[in-house]
């Protein structure tokens, strides 16, 4: 028996946390740690140390009424000494007295009146939880799971512990509801393009009700837009077709740029002859460059006179 109880003990001990069940409940920490058991230690142990000696150190026929007296004595030390409770420096202790709000206390070491008062340590850092993937569908029924994150932090430390049950589970919850009728109202486009206005939006809405448990919501961060793979095809090509659109578009503009800059040159180049020229010096000089062309110069002024006696010799067709 004693066997199957200490195994079913060291389970629960070892016991890996359910996936799931963090998925529907996020914490935003692992808790309050304890900070004062070590102090607690102390002041309890060297006390009982020195009784335990002066038991042993006592007469034979003493030592049984100071076995009963010390056993009382630390007894009653230990649940003075069990009040002492350490806040670290972000927390804050909220403490109950027979279960009406006292005061706030920490951080530091604080004392709770053992079996009267009770104390809540509330974390006043900046928190995040995440919150699970949520599918919406946008107001154009295209369906759609979001990643996202939440970054609050605890202003009221004695309305977070009256006004709410659980102010993280509060949060992720509201928030995912929050999530859901904000993208539920845009388009597929809005969603992809005014990512930093639905974060405002979201934040807006989650903190004016997060307000009254003492909570401010610094931030919500949509963190992955996970769309139907078919869509995703089909916005590919769309980008692809307008990256083609555009670059054809500009091959266009440029070749129209470039024949009426030649024209323009053209149409210089006839008004002066000998800048005609000097193009054409230009151009079999860079064709001289590469030594795989063979150049044969032939001079301008007798390709001048040969057009010159092929006009003279062509009679001219006589009218009528």
């Amino acid at each position: 028996m004693a066997s199957s109880e200490f195994r079913a003990m060291a389970g629960r001990m070892f016991a890996q946390p359910n996936p799931s069940s963090q998925a529907m409940n996020p914490s935003a920490n692992d808790g309050h740690r304890s900070l004062g058991a070590g102090l607690r230690a102390v002041l309890f142990w060297f006390p009982a140390v020195l009784i335990a000696l002066s038991v042993v150190s006592a007469p034979e026929e003493q030592r049984g009424e100071r076995v009963l007296g010390g056993a009382a004595l630390a007894a009653a030390w230990g649940v003075a000494v069990n009040g002492l409770r350490v806040a670290a420096q972000w927390e804050r202790g909220v403490i109950l007295r027979l279960g009406r709000l006292q005061d706030v206390r920490g951080p530091g070491v604080l004392y709770v009146i053992p079996v009267l008062e009770t104390v809540r340590f509330i974390d006043t850092r900046t928190l995040v939880i995440n919150i699970p993937s949520q599918k919406v569908i946008t107001k154009d029924n295209v369906p759609a799971s979001i990643d996202s994150a939440v970054f609050f932090l605890v202003e009221d430390a004695p309305k977070a512990v009256n006004a709410i049950q659980d102010y993280t589970f509060a949060i992720a919850q509201f928030s995912q509801a929050t999530l859901r009728d904000v993208i539920g109202g845009l388009s597929l486009d809005e969603l992809l393009s005014e990512r930093e206005g639905i974060q405002d939006a979201i934040r807006t809405a989650v903190n004016a009700q997060a307000t009254l448990w003492g909570i401010r919501i610094e931030s919500i961060q949509l963190q992955d837009i996970e769309l139907p793979e078919d869509l995703k095809r089909v916005m590919s090509r769309q980008a692809s077709a307008e990256r083609e659109k555009r670059a054809t578009i500009t091959k266009a503009e440029g070749d129209r740029e470039a024949a009426e800059s030649l024209a323009k040159a053209a149409a210089t180049m006839a008004a002066n002859p000998i800048a005609l020229n000097l193009r054409t010096l230009q151009t079999i000089d860079g064709l001289g460059a590469s030594p795989s062309n063979t150049v044969v110069l032939f001079p301008l002024e007798l390709s001048e006179a040969v057009n010159h006696l092929v006009t003279k010799a062509i009679p001219k067709p006589q009218d009528g």
